[in-house]
């Protein structure tokens, strides 16, 4: 059901053998192209259109009435609602601790730079409605934006055909739990340039100057094409997990894990690297008794069969963490002896998941942590989304007349070197005695 990768005694590059998903988002942007320019020139009735098209359902309106809001709040099931309300309480008590502060660095006498932390003006949060419902990915963008003090911003999630041409339910009672009045019924790329160009019209959706969320590669090629125009979080592509593990690892827990990851998609990565050959066999043994007992088996089959998962031998955890550094996870979860030891070595990854009784889907929904995470390799450079994604740092210079003259020579000396004879002359016309009537 999964391939092997025996790494014990090479000296290989990881990175030229490690699994990982085959996606061309270039090869879709020929596709896209055209819906993004029709958005740009025709507004809310090109994504009405596209949406027809694409989604097979015209919904009444652009934008999602407040009563529909309000009704999907009161039908939702009781239970989930109180597992929402403590995704979001969870979720608050993380990102609050993440807020940022000004500060002042006084550099010399009469000459300080400031840097202020301001959020961005309004945003557009993407939350996808594929083959799942992702009410948590409502919690994940919303939240941090909450909390760094964005004070605009529209959530656009796909219309259903099941439900008039409306985003799922569940994710239109997410949106009145946290607050949110303006949702839109798009998706796709006609969602993300609706963000970027806005429609006209009272109910119109205003231009926004960022959008986050995870989406598929529509989405994805839609936020490359329009980067510039607005800020994005990152370009999200398949989800994966890695699983760093030794003989200690309980291989149904693994198995589980692997499992959960593989369930979104047929090209959802599942890489367990263990330095155990008795628990890879395990593990292989329990997921074949635990994937055909699942509602997707098939999607999780192709996916476990895909090229981009595996499991990977290896001599040692010091070469295991290499192999995980090189692959730089999305997810990864060590199964290990000093487990938490083992997780503070580790230098890329989206989100470490530290032992047997820290699983992903904790953190999918109600750790605290966000689950909008770095994939493809890019959590060697870059982060998940966090209330720092809405936040711009400010430099504020305040040097007085004394603090510039003290300086002046360098600044000259330096714009000079770089051949800048105009940035030297903005200074010497300051600090020169000046003549004439």
């Amino acid at each position: 059901m999964i391939r092997r990768i025996d790494l014990r005694g090479s000296a290989i590059d990881p990175r030229d053998v490690l699994p990982r998903a085959s996606v061309d988002v270039e090869s879709v942007l020929a596709t896209v192209r055209p819906i993004v320019d029709d958005v740009r020139d025709r507004g809310e009735e090109a994504v009405l259109a596209w949406g027809e098209r694409l989604d097979g359902v015209r919904p009444p309106s652009l934008r999602v009435p407040q009563s529909a809001l309000d009704e999907a709040l009161a039908a939702l099931d009781p239970v989930v609602r109180a597992a929402l309300e403590e995704s979001i309480r969870r979720a608050r008590i993380v990102h609050e601790d993440q807020r940022r502060v000004d500060t002042i660095t006084h550099v010399v006498p009469g000459g300080s730079v400031m840097e202020r932390w301001l959020p961005v003006d309004r945003v557009g949060l993407y939350v996808p409605g594929g083959r799942a419902v992702y009410p948590s990915s409502v919690i994940m963008n919303v939240v941090p934006a909450l909390v760094a003090g964005v004070e605009s911003f529209a959530v656009a999630s796909p219309p259903q055909k099941d439900f008039g041409g409306l985003p799922h339910p569940t994710i239109l009672a997410a949106c009145a739990l946290l607050g949110v009045h303006e949702v839109y019924a798009a998706g796709g790329a006609q969602a993300v340039a609706m963000f970027a160009y806005g429609t006209a019209g009272r109910d119109g959706c205003r231009p926004t100057n960022m959008v986050t969320g995870p989406g598929n590669i529509y989405v994805t090629a839609a936020k490359r094409m329009l980067k510039g125009r607005i800020g994005i979080d990152s370009e999200a592509g398949p989800t994966e997990i890695a699983i760093l593990a030794d003989e200690t690892a309980d291989a149904a827990f693994v198995a589980a894990d692997l499992i959960s990851q593989a369930e979104h998609d047929v090209i959802a990565a599942s890489v367990l690297v263990t330095t155990s050959i008795e628990l890879a066999d395990a593990v292989e043994a329990e997921l074949a008794v635990q994937v055909p007992a699942t509602k997707h088996s098939e999607r999780i089959t192709e996916a476990l069969r895909g090229p981009q998962s595996g499991i990977v031998l290896v001599d040692d955890i010091e070469a295991g963490l290499g192999v995980i550094n090189a692959y730089a996870a999305e997810h990864l979860e060590i199964h290990t002896r000093e487990a938490r030891d083992v997780a503070m070595r580790v230098r890329n990854a989206g989100a470490i998941f530290v032992g047997s009784w820290s699983p992903v889907s904790l953190g999918d929904y109600a750790a605290g942590s966000n689950h909008v995470l770095p994939t493809g390799g890019c959590a060697c450079h870059s982060s998940g989304l966090s209330v720092q994604t809405f936040l711009r740092g400010i430099h504020v210079v305040d040097y007085d007349e004394a603090a510039l003259l003290d300086v002046a020579p360098h600044v000259v000396a330096l714009a000079n070197a770089e051949d800048l004879p105009g940035h030297a002359a903005a200074v010497e016309v300051r600090v020169q005695p000046r003549t004439g009537g």
